[in-house]
């Protein structure tokens, strides 16, 4: 028997009285044609649609958008995604994701270092692995406590990690300021130093990763993460071992942080010193996945975008509106007011976050087209 647990979606009853029933008719078929499953064909073209422009985006846009926004997306995303495995379909509270990101970074730095001819996705992985093994570590108190405790459980990784690059010079190469730097950006012998090849990277990288993920909270393993966030003590009864679930889910997060600590570091720093993924960047990625939408796909990516691209809208426009007679740091703090105050209004509209302010905006659209059929 087994505990057949959902993801937060939109309600499948919105979408079906989105749709009208079954007719021969001319009118008929066109409502029919608005259902769940052309709105399933509409969703599906929507990601190949995105997915095509991400493709397109070096012949698009500038190389400062690639390397200072795009990429810093992207890397942030995947960070996203692995806290949305954690807090959002497992249903277990966590902070430490900066501190799995530079595990990942420095791991990655000192496997390309010390092994010779390893590649670098290879390095990659490794990272990503190791920060797994961490995040598995750390996880073990989900075993006994939970809420705020875990919260500071998770926090510990953060202050330990810190400490441990910057006290241990053998992670940094006994570098005197213990900074890291990227090794050569080559795959397969193609040189990727380039701000396209810097983007193509973190592309090829998030992509596959980020439907992996979609995959993988759609079967077995997701539902059993699911159905702990759910109601821990009925997935007990039926027969999910909950303590499995608790760490696997703290396993695959923390190796998604990994990856994306090693596109932060080496796609787009290409430095990076200990206390660069610091308990700020944690909550930073706590605020994508919330903003986001928690237990959503696409939730990591809008979190992250607004996150980003949000304050620089803001800059902007405060510049171009004030001009240079009002101080710069005045202005700066009025911008994280209003971002601020944005936020605080969206959780309250909508606490689902953005994936859920689209997904209600697409239900409300093909109301409308079925009823103008």
């Amino acid at each position: 028997m087994s505990f057949d647990a959902t993801a937060w979606s939109a309600s499948s009853s919105d979408v079906n009285r989105a749709a009208a029933p079954p007719a021969t008719s001319a009118k008929g078929w066109r409502r029919l044609s608005s259902g769940p499953a052309a709105a399933k064909t509409l969703r599906a073209g929507a990601w190949l649609a995105a997915l095509a422009v991400l493709v397109a985006a070096p012949l698009l846009v500038t190389d400062y958008v690639l390397t200072a926004i795009l990429v810093p997306v992207l890397a942030l995303a995947l960070a996203g995604i692995g806290q949305n495995l954690v807090t959002g379909y497992a249903g277990q509270l966590s902070v430490g994701s900066a501190a799995f990101m530079s595990v990942g970074a420095f791991a990655a730095y000192d496997v390309h270092l010390r092994v010779p001819g390893v590649p670098l996705l290879a390095s990659f992985a490794f990272g990503g692995l190791v920060a797994g093994l961490v995040g598995l570590l750390f996880g073990l108190p989900s075993l006994r406590i939970r809420g705020f405790s875990l919260v500071v459980s998770t926090l510990a990784a953060q202050f330990f990690f810190v400490w441990l690059f910057t006290t241990v010079g053998w992670f940094s190469n006994d570098s005197a300021s213990g900074v890291i730097s990227a090794p050569r950006l080559e795959v397969a012998g193609v040189d990727l130093a380039s701000p396209a090849g810097r983007y193509w990277l973190s592309l090829g990288v998030v992509a596959p990763l980020a439907w992996t993920a979609h995959n993988l909270v759609r079967g077995r393993i997701g539902r059993s993460w699911m159905a702990v966030r759910d109601m821990e003590a009925a997935a007990a009864v039926v027969g999910v071992n909950t303590g499995r679930a608790k760490l696997s889910a703290f396993a695959v997060g923390s190796f998604y942080c990994g990856v994306a600590g090693t596109l932060w570091a080496f796609a787009y720093l290409g430095t990076l010193e200990p206390h660069g993924l610091d308990l700020d960047r944690s909550f930073q990625i706590l605020f994508i996945v919330i903003l986001g939408g928690l237990g959503s796909p696409a939730g990591p990516f809008m979190g992250a975008a607004l996150v980003l691209l949000f304050p620089v809208l803001l800059d902007r426009v405060g510049g171009a509106v004030a001009g240079g007679s009002v101080d710069p740091g005045v202005l700066q703090n009025a911008e994280k007011i209003v971002f601020g105050t944005l936020v605080v209004i969206l959780l309250v509209k909508q606490p689902a976050g953005m994936a859920r302010l689209v997904e209600v905006a697409w239900v409300r659209l093909s109301r409308r087209r079925a009823r103008a059929a």
